[in-house]
């Protein structure tokens, strides 16, 4: 055990001087590093875990006192370096920044474009980018919008383009139905997410660009959506409603500092797309808005949302990836979705929703530091018969809760089909989802957990959880199969910690689950560290 000890705690101490070198040179790493890193580490700790059940299974004595003090504390500084490592997860969207200097620079009023709230300038805005577009090979182009109300129908983006806002300038979407066209369906969901057709396109989009930037200092982007949900619940409309922001096919994407209002539909929808930043934005709509959602990463990788404030009617982030056959077909997951210090309230949603879209797969999705307040639901992955996909490797930490109706919550039926073609045999796999580091007043439900007859969940773990409920029947689960620590109140049993054999679970860190020890504590440093090296060799 001593000399087991002694190879994972020289091995730590190498780890921990890879850090200090990425700290003092971030550009230095690459995505290939983490993972590299998050192998050496799952096998460190695999390595304690058999030479600690080998002592056992051959009868060898107890171990010493400073002998589990060493496995004790190596396993609480694998998991720092695992932390400190995942930290950077978001990599992928380090050298992405919300300013980048254009060449060429126009304002909006250049094109005739008339800020008072009543004159449409779809016009302006299409030909200022057609404008720009002359630049797109000559270091890219940015369209200034000025202070004032601008109101407008829905307009195209190009590559290589900056639209920047002032932070007294209002982009308005039209109140007429006809200034939003209608396009085709996406292929990952054959038809509209709400009608059978097509649907309105958003009012700012994109297909098959790369390099845009959407920024401002705080500006607004305000789709009057509040005749497209009398509209909706009226069933007076023949096709789906437009989202705000919607990027098809499309890669460097930034979306930051400002703040959008009253979406027709969902808010943020980047589809297809990779290398996605959003930060710095607020997002409002009244909390009785239908399907409002904030953010949806859709078939989409290495997608980064951060410091972010969203009050809505729909989720405050939902990660999708496709509708039944249709997106089995498509085949197109969302992976590495990095998401941190976000507040979020959404009283008939979820602070942080995974599906029920989720047909082409989703994975490798890590949340920290995410506050969630007065919501039907913290945290919720749904699916259903039919979906096929999967939902696997999904990390989320940190997170406090507040007047929340359910903390968490997975759904194994949650219906809604795009039509009756779908294959009722299609299960969806859902494993490895790891919950820690929760605190929660208010509320309502501490968890309800229902996998799919034939299909069980598994690899389910909450831990270091504390809620104050108000239920009498705080959690109650059926056809899953994981594993709880620390859990207040009492997790169900079907999450039993008092099973005998070491649980299984996902740490965030690396592209498998690991054995898992809990721990109560954290540290970092190289003294105590050299002290375990120490001690492990005498």
């Amino acid at each position: 055990m001593r000399e087991v000890a002694a190879r994972v705690a020289v091995a730590l101490e190498g780890e921990r001087a890879s850090l200090e070198s990425l700290h003092r040179e971030p550009s230095s790493a690459t995505i290939a590093d983490i993972q590299a890193a998050n192998g050496r580490l799952a096998e460190a700790r695999a390595q304690l875990w058999e030479s600690q059940e080998a002592l056992r299974v051959l009868g060898a004595s107890p171990p010493t006192s400073s002998t589990s003090t060493v496995f004790q504390i190596l396993l609480v500084f694998i998991s720092i370096v695992e932390t400190q490592w995942s930290s950077v997860s978001g990599i992928y969207c380090k050298d992405m920044a919300a300013s980048v200097y254009r060449p060429h620079s126009v304002t909006l009023t250049e094109f005739g474009a008339v800020g008072d709230g009543k004159t449409l300038n779809t016009k302006a805005f299409q030909n200022a980018i057609f404008y720009l577009n002359s630049f797109a090979d000559k270091g890219g182009a940015q369209l200034f919008v000025p202070a004032g109300r601008w109101l407008t129908g829905g307009f195209n983006l190009i590559s290589h383009l900056t639209l920047s806002l002032d932070k007294d300038a209002i982009i308005i979407g039209s109140l007429d139905s006809s200034d939003w066209p209608v396009i085709d369906p996406l292929p990952s969901y054959g038809r509209g997410r709400e009608l059978p057709g097509g649907r309105h396109q958003s009012l700012i989009f994109g297909w098959n660009l790369t390099d845009v930037i959407i920024t401002g200092a705080n500006g607004t982007i305000d789709g009057q959506g509040a005749i497209w949900w009398d509209w909706f619940q009226n069933r007076n409309l023949n096709y789906t409603r437009p989202h705000l922001v919607e990027l098809v096919y499309s890669s460097n994407i930034v979306i930051s500092n400002l703040t959008f209002k009253n979406s027709p539909f969902w808010n943020i929808h980047p589809v297809y797309c990779s290398q996605v930043l959003v930060e710095h934005v607020t997002i409002l709509a009244p909390l009785d808005s239908p399907n409002t959602d904030g953010i949806n990463p859709d078939s989409s990788t290495n997608v980064c949302i951060n410091h972010c404030y969203v009050r809505n009617g729909g989720d405050v982030i939902a990660i999708k990836s496709g509708w039944d056959e249709y997106g089995i077909s498509f085949a197109r997951p969302s992976s590495n979705i990095s998401i941190s210090n976000f507040t979020g309230e959404a009283r008939g949603g979820a602070g942080i929703a995974i599906g029920s879209e989720m047909s082409g797969g989703i994975s490798e999705v890590r949340a920290e530091g995410l506050r969630i307040v007065n919501s039907l639901h913290g945290i919720r992955i749904k699916t259903a018969p039919g979906r096929g996909g999967y939902v696997t490797n999904v990390y989320i930490a940190d997170v406090s809760m507040h007047n929340v109706s359910m903390a968490i919550r997975i759904t194994g039926n949650y219906g809604e089909h795009p039509d009756n073609n779908y294959d009722r045999n299609a299960l969806p796999v859902i494993s490895n989802i790891t919950v820690e580091n929760v605190v929660g007043v208010n509320v309502g439900v501490a968890g309800i957990l229902e996998g799919i007859q034939g299909d069980n969940f598994s690899s389910i773990c909450i831990s270091n959880v504390s809620l104050g409920v108000m239920s009498r029947h705080p959690w109650s689960c059926s056809l899953i199969q994981g594993y709880s620590n620390s859990v207040t109140p009492e997790s169900c049993e079907q999450l039993s910690s008092d099973s005998g054999q070491t649980p299984v679970c996902y740490n965030g860190g690396s592209s498998s689950p690991v054995q898992m020890q809990a721990h109560t504590h954290r540290s970092s440093g190289s003294g105590l560290l050299d002290y375990v090296l120490k001690l492990a060799l005498m």
